[in-house]
């Protein structure tokens, strides 16, 4: 093209050896090159040929009548700009060597002397710099060839800007005049109707289309089959930051601006499949979003670039109000949920505060309900207490948003402080204090009853959509319900609770043989109540009963069957029954209940003359023992079954207790859960007992703490307390009650108790009388002395007269004067009334008036009666 290969050395002699070289290099490859290659090929090699400072490349429009730059070498864009686009009016060079067909130069300005014209052989013309055209550099001028086709078409012109423009000999003109004919060849119209600039910056349609193409937002590059770069529009252009000379016949991935966008990949897909391939990305340098699509094409690929920020922007907003309306009704429904599962006011304030406001970007709560006509906070969340406090001591006529939900049972919604101040004149003198911009005044209705209202407010103004309102509304309907729901059971709880109450003792009674303490724990979860329940019954003999139990089951009979056990305990402790009786009473008792109930007891009794406890158990966890030294053992005996399920009799057993042990009773509920079984939890009692009954240490490390040392171990109620901590933690969720009765106890002082045995004869009241006086005497309780020898020999009268075996006498000096007669008959005593001639019957009368308590009790040897006499004021009771 523009190369005569046929005689490729036909005009050698008019060129030089190094031009003859560029134009072979130029025909060679030709026909490798597409797109703008070619004519950046021609453009350097003839810059670089002429020795020129630069080079430029014009393709004439008929249609419009310019000329437009295609492509420049060697020139900066701030030179070139005004080079874009030349008119046919205008005389510079290049339009003016298209319009005569022959070369033209520009001389150099006007202070470089003009010399001569471009070529000495054939037309030459001069040329003027055109009109707003930027400045070439100092001293240099413009020297310009047509590009004619072979038919004879001007389609362009091809310029060297020079220095010395007239120094180009017939060899250097010849050059140029060749290269132009060279590149005349690819910049052939590929359709009359477009210039060949057109063509190659828009391949793809007529004028119309190319023209749209030039003008159109989006852009469009157009890639030949080695992704070199043979078409941009301007806005392509500016995506890619460069001007067309710069990236034309370049290859698109070189551009750093396009190698982050994954148009790469996008470019090797469409290719292999010869499908459209398409993807977003961001554009490195802007912050919007932009779809690529790449389309083969017959010789190459374009690649159309999208604006789609707005619409990604709307898909995003879309997406977004999807997503809060989907965590919206999914925080719905766990409000519904919790309000559901809430069973006291508080925690429908809590599910409320938790899962109500923050859908809604809510800040605060307070709700009150209506009681006896007045309103009660319930609760609050978000709000300064200093508000709080406020609001409270206000009445509700000085609070008119209040009054006004409350008489027309419609919500109030208040967007702005300057609205509820409008509204609400009376609101200014707290409305600050509250810290909230906007509220919603919502009724609490339940079942058509007003039954109080609730504010949910904002930290900011807020304008309330029509969906905001009816959701508002919808939700506040299911709060009321909660709430009368909630009340409903805090009402029934609390009745729950005083019922249990009484039907535990209130205090536990003072006795010398023990210092005990108790804990009940109710169920944290359910308003039931249970069945456990612990008592403390003081016997004779300065002895005392310690007994707990547990109702199987929860619910108000089992709390009556609880109460009737315990008295039904009190009256059989009264009789003096041994623990096995006692139980085997019990479980008549229970029998006849019905065969759904059961229950549990352990049934106590410690002596502390002997220092011995008797016990027996029915189904319930073993009696535990903390000795003085802190260690803690259970007694290993066997359990017999529940009440109501044994066959009597009960097993009865017996250990020796030291002075200064724990009893420990508990009930399974202590012990026993649904995550720990209830050996885990004997030893883990066991653990928290031996802990916290630990003696206290010296500095040497020896356990040093003495009897009088104020450690756990001494004092039942801390005790009590630790064990609690330990196996029940604060906060912790339980689904059965647990009653805890913890006894230390003490020994009757050796010197408190003496016993003789007597004669079985007529004598023994005599003798008896005598070791009364003189122990009295010993005591210094002489003033008892009188009452003590006739109760004494009335007992000991008795037995002679009407019981077997020796007599024995035991005085026992403790809280009171104890005078027991015991005998090996198991024939009971009963008070007789006799006539008033009858000479006997009246012993056992005597024995009521003289002394302050008496009754009977049986032995394994027989039976004791004994009597207990009130000490005269000075007196104290022995301690142990």
């Amino acid at each position: 093209m523009g190369v005569d290969e046929q005689h490729p050395d036909s005009a050698d002699t008019r060129i030089t050896r190094s031009a003859r070289t560029r134009l072979r290099l130029m025909g060679s490859a030709g026909g490798q090159l597409s797109g703008s290659g070619p004519v950046r090929l021609a453009l350097g090699q003839a810059v670089a040929e002429l020795g020129a400072l630069g080079g430029m490349i014009h393709v004439r429009d008929p249609h419009q009548g310019v000329m437009r730059l295609v492509a420049s070498v060697g020139l900066p864009d701030s030179l070139m700009a005004g080079w874009e686009t030349l008119t046919d009016e205008d005389s510079a060079a290049p339009v003016s060597c298209v319009r005569y067909g022959t070369q033209v130069w520009t001389p150099p300005p006007p202070d470089v002397p003009h010399r001569a014209p471009l070529s000495s052989s054939g037309r030459s013309s001069q040329g003027d710099f055109p009109p707003g055209v930027g400045s070439l550099p100092s001293g240099s001028g413009v020297a310009s060839v047509p590009v004619i086709t072979a038919d004879g078409e001007p389609v362009g012109a091809l310029s060297a800007v020079m220095e010395e423009p007239d120094e180009l000999d017939d060899a250097r003109c010849e050059f140029l005049r060749r290269v132009a004919d060279w590149v005349a060849g690819y910049l052939r119209p590929a359709r009359p109707a477009a210039t060949d600039v057109e063509h190659e910056r828009h391949p793809l349609g007529g004028d119309a289309v190319g023209s749209a193409v030039w003008r159109m937002n989006d852009g469009l590059l157009a890639l030949d089959d080695q992704a070199r770069l043979t078409f941009a529009n301007p806005a392509a252009l500016k995506l890619l930051g460069s001007s067309a000379q710069e990236v034309l016949g370049t290859v698109l991935w070189d551009h750093p601006v396009v190698r982050d966008t994954g148009m790469a990949a996008c470019h090797g897909r469409a290719v292999t499949t010869r499908a459209p391939a398409g993807f977003d990305t961001r554009w490195p340098g802007r912050p919007g979003w932009y779809h690529a699509r790449c389309d083969p094409a017959p010789d190459g690929l374009v690649i159309h670039i999208t604006d789609i920020t707005e619409r990604r922007t709307e898909e995003a907003e879309q997406s977004a109000a999807q997503r809060t309306a989907a965590e919206r009704v999914m925080r719905m429904g766990e409000l519904t949920s919790a309000l559901a599962e809430a069973l006291t006011v508080q925690d429908v304030v809590k599910a409320v505060a938790d899962r109500m406001l923050p859908p809604f970007g809510a800040t605060g709560l307070i709700c009150q309900l209506i009681e006896n006509g007045r309103l009660r906070m319930v609760g609050s969340a978000g709000y300064p207490e200093e508000f709080l406090e406020t609001v409270q001591k206000l009445m509700v006529a000085d609070m008119s948003a209040i009054v006004q939900v409350l008489s027309s049972r419609t919500p109030t919604f208040l967007s702005t402080p300057r609205e509820y101040a409008e509204q609400h004149p009376d609101a200014a003198g707290y409305l600050h204090r509250s810290g909230m911009k906007a509220w919603a005044f919502l009724p609490l209705i339940a079942s058509d009853q007003q039954i109080g209202y609730c504010v949910v407010s904002f930290s900011r103004p807020r304008h309330f959509s029509e969906e905001d309102r009816s959701l508002l509304i919808a939700l506040s309907g299911l709060v009321a319900q909660a709430l009368e729901r909630a009340r409903l059971y805090d009402a029934e709880h609390t009745r729950a609770q005083e019922l249990q109450r009484g039907l535990l003792p209130r205090t536990l009674p003072v006795v010398p043989a023990v210092t005990a303490e108790a804990r009940y724990l109710p169920a944290s979860e359910g308003v039931q109540v249970g069945g456990d329940w612990y008592d403390i019954i003081p016997l004779s003999g300065e002895r005392v009963a310690l007994v707990i139990g547990d109702v199987m089951g929860h619910g108000l009979s089992e709390a009556a069957t609880m109460g009737r056990l315990r008295t039904a305990v009190h009256t059989l402790a009264d009789l003096e029954l041994p623990p096995d009786e006692l139980l085997t009473h019990l479980n008549d008792l229970v029998g006849d209940l019905g065969d759904d109930f059961y229950a549990t007891c352990l049934y106590t009794v410690y002596d502390p003359v002997t220092n011995r406890c008797a016990f027996a158990r029915a189904g319930h966890p073993p009696l535990a023992i903390v000795h003085p030294d802190g260690t803690a053992h259970f007694p290993h005996v066997d359990a017999d079954p529940p009440l109501g399920a044994a066959s009597p009799p009960f097993e009865i057993h017996e250990v020796r207790v030291p002075e200064g042990s724990q009893l420990v009773l508990y009930t399974d509920g202590l012990v026993e859960s649904a995550a720990v079984d209830i050996d885990e939890g004997m030893v883990r009692l066991a653990q928290a007992l031996t802990r916290a009954a630990a003696p206290a240490a010296d500095p040497s490390g020896a356990a040093c703490a003495p009897a009088s040392a104020p450690t756990t171990l001494h004092d039942p109620g801390r005790l009590c307390d630790a064990v609690i901590s330990a196996l029940v933690p604060e906060q912790a969720a339980t689904h059965d009650d647990a009653a805890l009765l913890i006894a230390r106890t003490r020994s009757m002082a050796p010197d408190r108790v003496v016993s003789w045995a007597l004669p079985d004869g007529p004598i023994a009241a005599a003798e008896a009388r005598h070791h009364v006086t003189e122990q009295l005497s010993t005591w210094q309780l002489d003033e008892l002395a009188m009452t003590t020898e006739l109760l004494v020999s009335e007992l000991v009268g008795n037995v002679v007269r009407h019981a077997k075996g020796p007599p024995r006498l035991r005085l026992l000096y403790g809280r009171t004067l104890i005078c027991e007669v015991s005998d090996a008959s198991l024939t009971t005593p009963r008070i007789r009334r006799a006539a008033e001639t009858d000479e006997g019957g009246r012993g056992l009368q005597l024995v009521a008036a003289l002394s302050d308590r008496w009754g009977m009790r049986f032995m394994a040897t027989g039976k004791c009666i004994w009597t207990e006499q009130a000490l005269p004021s000075p007196a104290h009771p022995a301690a142990a």
